[in-house]
């Protein structure tokens, strides 16, 4: 890669970090936009964004109908992701909180490949199957929608839209037991409450769904709590389904209904271009037809650093702790890596085992700098199955999907 191409993917670094907003958390000053040389950073956008119910003021709300809002990195810092913090993806209109009655709310299950059609009050749910809790990640398929160049159509999301929560409920697997299922299903497909934008009743906003084999997962759960508490509103109170490792829209919200087909799925955001990715690399900006498009399943390995915030000054000799988050869709996270010399050597980090399959892992270290001056902290998981993350952008896609290269954070010592 020429010098000119690596420049300006660090300017875009810089002004996406948003460092002239963000200080390190362990009483050092903070490092300006006025104090670099002015061929590094160009002036930070200025994303203030209203605050939503229920969630805490320093997300970034992307936009407000449909509601959609990440956590900056420094919200995830937490071992599990608190209801408040937790990422909203919208794509339609949730129903209001006065039209939920969790005394009458139902779930029905059917469909061809279904034996039965069976339908279940909440009440049931919980009394008539034992009931589970596991901790599991949940990230946007577009999560770092906002690097990729030439842009991509959609929320432009930039570290913050992943979370992992304890969640509570039933194993799908065994309420489609319960219902019967035929040995010709293939898949299985969600339908929930949210009204479309237009208001068209005859029209739903998403419809997603998973393979049947993921469907059966032990993990695989239609859940009412998420760390003992009913789920937040905006994530799909009273009832949504979880699955850990695959893109979040699988996981359908304000649940209602759950059809076992014999085909893969066919509702509302099941189709091409959405949630999937061109099934063999292409050049950017390249037109896919949709034939030529692949639905997108377990998530690539990624890690977030979660601590200190991007943009801080430390003094030499200062040891900077760093912390942060690393998962791998339906696998495990095997090493977890630092850099502060842009790739060019790599240390490693301590790296937690997962509370469960699907958790994402935490990891941590202590960096002394050798000399004063500019860094950046990079931070790199790899996978049980031997693959890492990109130092770059991962390969350009016409949706944005699955940008997993290495987070990294702006360091002055001085």
């Amino acid at each position: 890669m020429n010098k000119t191409v690596i420049t300006n993917s660090r300017r875009r670094f810089l002004k996406n970090g948003g460092i002239t907003t963000l200080s390190l958390l362990i009483g050092t000053d903070l490092f300006t936009a006025d104090n670099l040389p002015k061929n590094i950073l160009s002036p930070s956008v200025d994303r203030t964004a209203f605050s939503l119910p229920g969630k805490h003021p320093e997300m970034t709300v992307l936009n407000d109908r449909p509601i959609n809002a990440e956590a900056p990195p420094h919200l995830l810092d937490e071992p599990l992701t608190s209801g408040d913090r937790f990422f909203v993806r919208n794509n339609g209109i949730p129903p209001s909180m006065d039209a939920i009655d969790t005394d009458t709310w139902t779930l029905t299950i059917e469909g061809e490949s279904a034996i039965n059609s069976k339908t279940y009050t909440l009440q049931e749910l919980k009394s008539k199957f034992k009931q589970y809790t596991y901790q599991l990640t949940l990230e946007c398929g577009g999560n770092g929608r906002k690097e990729f160049n030439p842009p991509a159509k959609g929320n432009q999301w930039s570290y913050g839209a992943v979370a992992c929560a304890a969640w509570t409920g039933v194993r799908l697997k065994d309420v489609l037991a319960d219902v019967g299922i035929k040995s010709d299903a293939i898949y299985i497909g969600y339908h929930g409450k949210d009204s479309h934008l237009s208001g068209d009743l005859n029209k739903q906003p998403i419809s997603r769904g998973v393979p049947i084999k993921k469907a059966l997962e032990d993990e695989s759960l239609i859940a009412w709590a998420m760390n003992g508490e009913d789920l937040p509103h905006l994530n799909g109170y009273p009832l949504r389904l979880v699955f850990g490792g695959y893109p979040a829209s699988c996981s359908g919200k304000w649940l209602s209904k759950i059809v076992v087909r014999n085909q893969v799925h066919d509702g509302a955001k099941m189709a091409a271009p959405s949630y999937r990715v061109p099934c063999k690399p292409v050049s950017p900006g390249t037109k896919v037809p949709n034939e030529n498009m692949c639905i997108i399943e377990s998530m690539p390995v990624k890690s977030l650093i979660t601590f200190p915030k991007t943009g801080a000054t430390i003094k030499l000799n200062q040891k900077l702790p760093i912390r942060g988050h690393a998962w791998a869709g339906d696998l495990e996270v095997e090493r977890m890596h630092y850099s502060i010399d842009f790739g060019a050597t790599w240390q490693p980090c301590e790296l937690s085992a997962p509370a469960n399959r699907l958790a994402w892992q935490h990891f941590s270290a202590t960096i002394i700098f050798p000399e004063t001056g500019y860094y950046e902290v990079w931070a790199k998981a790899t996978a049980n199955n031997g693959k890492s993350q990109p130092m770059v952008l991962p390969g350009w896609n016409p949706k944005g999907y699955l940008n997993n290269a290495c987070h990294r954070l702006a360091i002055k010592v001085v």
